[in-house]
C-alpha cells in the first residue's frame, strides 16, 4: 500500500476555511466539505497536523467511503477495508458510531457490524487464532453513516486538540482554545502590534495569541493516541518536534495584556499562562472594561464578553458594550473584534461593524463583530 494516506482535519462549524488554511501553511492541498478539511498527505503528516493545527478539533486517517443500506454491506465493505496497515496485532480498537438520515439507523448494531468485519479482517491478515489479544496501542474507529455514505476513521489525535495541556483553572464557560485561535486568525494581527482582552476569563485568547506571535506549536505540550503507533515511525515524531522547536521564536517580542473584572479570573490565567511556558509574557489585570485605558496608537481589541443570557443581566451586559465603544470611539486606528450572542451588540456600542461573521461558539449561535482600524500616518 502506498505511504499516502488521506486525512480528515474535523472543523466547528463556520471554522473550516481556517481550517483549510493551516492545513494549506503545512503544506497539503486542503478540500473543504461541512464540519471538516480533507487532504491527501504522507504518514508524517500525522506528527505534524497534530502538533500545529490550532484551529481543527481533530485528526482523523480516513480508512474507506461506501454506501451501505444493508447490514451485509456495511459488514462486507468494512470488512474489504485495509485495517491490518494501520492496526497492529495486539491494538486495541473501540468503535464508535452515528447515523443521519440513513436506512442503517441502529448505532449500536452498526457498531458491532463494523467490529466484527474489523476483527475478521485483522485475524485473517495478522494470523491470529481465537480472540484479538487487544492489549497494545488505542485506535479509536468511528463509523458514521450520512444518508446512506458509510465513512469509517481511525482517530489520531486521542484528547480532542483544544487541550493543550496548559489550562489548569477556568470559569463557567471557558472559551475552547481552538476557538480562541479562530478568533485571533480571522483578523490581521501579528506581533508587531499590541493585543488587549478586556474579558479575559481564565486567558485563552491572551494565552492563543502569544502562541501565535511566537510560532510556537498548540500541541508541543501534549500528548496525542498515534504516538503509541507502530504504523507511524518515533522518527517521524522526533522531526516534528524537532521542526516546532526549530520554528518557534521564543525571542520575539509581544504585548499583550488580558483582563477581566473577577480576581479570581485573573488568577486563573495567571495559572494558566505560567503552565503553558509564557511565564511574563503576558500582562494580566483586574479590572472593568471601562477602565481601559489605550497608550498607544495601533492595536487590537479581540474579546469574548458577557452574552446577558442570564437573567437581569442584560442591562448590565449593554451598559459594558456601551462604555467600550465610547473608549473605543476614541481610538479609530484600533481594529476592534468581539464575538457576543447579543443581538443588539451594534446598537450599545455605536456603532455598525465593518463585518459580521457567524459562528458557534459550542452550541451558542454568536457573531464575530469585526471593526478595522483606521490607518495612521506613516504606516
Amino acid at each position: 500500500m502506498a505511504q499516502q494516506i488521506k486525512l480528515i482535519a474535523t472543523a466547528a462549524m463556520g471554522l473550516e476555511s481556517v481550517v483549510a488554511n493551516e492545513v494549506k501553511e503545512l503544506g497539503y492541498e486542503p478540500n473543504v466539505e461541512n464540519g471538516k478539511v480533507v487532504f491527501d498527505a504522507p504518514i508524517s503528516a500525522i506528527p505534524r497536523c497534530n502538533l500545529w493545527l490550532r484551529t481543527a478539533d481533530r485528526v482523523k486517517i480516513l480508512v474507506g467511503e461506501f454506501e451501505a443500506t444493508s447490514f451485509d454491506e456495511l459488514f462486507e465493505s468494512t470488512k474489504a477495508l485495509p485495517w491490518e496497515f494501520f492496526i497492529s496485532e495486539d491494538g486495541k480498537f473501540p468503535v464508535s458510531g452515528k447515523s443521519v438520515k440513513s436506512k442503517l439507523f441502529s448505532v449500536s448494531d452498526c457498531q458491532a457490524i463494523t467490529k466484527k468485519a474489523i476483527v475478521e479482517r485483522l485475524k485473517l491478515k495478522h494470523g491470529v487464532a481465537g480472540k484479538m489479544p487487544e492489549t497494545g496501542a488505542l485506535y479509536k474507529v468511528e463509523v458514521s453513516l450520512l444518508k446512506d455514505v458509510a465513512t469509517l476513521t481511525l482517530d489520531t489525535s486521542g484528547a480532542g486538540l483544544h487541550k493543550r495541556g496548559y489550562r489548569v483553572g477556568q470559569g463557567e464557560a471557558p472559551l475552547k482554545e481552538t476557538m480562541a485561535a479562530a478568533l485571533i486568525q480571522l483578523t490581521n494581527w501579528t506581533p508587531d502590534y499590541p493585543l488587549i482582552d478586556p474579558f479575559c476569563g481564565s486567558g485563552t485568547i491572551p494565552i492563543e495569541a502569544a502562541l501565535i506571535g511566537q510560532n510556537i506549536a498548540p500541541g508541543f505540550n501534549r500528548e496525542f493516541a498515534s504516538e503509541e503507533w507502530p504504523l507511524i515511525r518515533s522518527r517521524y515524531w522526533d522531526d516534528a518536534f524537532q521542526e516546532a522547536e526549530d520554528k518557534a521564536k521564543y525571542d520575539q517580542p509581544i504585548e499583550i495584556i488580558g483582563s477581566d473584572i473577577d480576581h479570581k479570573m485573573v488568577q486563573a490565567s495567571i495559572d494558566n499562562s505560567k503552565e503553558a511556558g509564557l511565564g511574563e509574557l503576558i500582562t494580566w489585570k483586574q479590572m472593568q472594561a471601562k477602565d481601559l485605558f489605550i497608550r498607544e496608537e495601533n492595536g487590537y481589541i479581540i474579546g469574548n464578553p458577557p452574552y446577558g443570557q442570564r437573567i437581569g443581566d442584560k442591562e448590565e451586559v449593554a451598559q459594558i458594550y456601551k462604555d467600550l465603544g465610547s473608549i473605543m470611539n476614541e481610538h479609530p486606528s484600533w481594529s476592534v473584534y468581539i464575538l457576543t450572542a447579543f443581538e443588539e451588540f451594534e446598537k450599545y456600542y455605536g456603532k455598525k461593524a465593518t463585518k459580521k461573521r457567524k459562528l458557534f461558539n459550542g452550541f451558542i449561535r454568536t457573531d464575530y463583530y469585526q471593526y478595522f482600524g483606521k490607518k495612521v500616518k506613516g504606516e
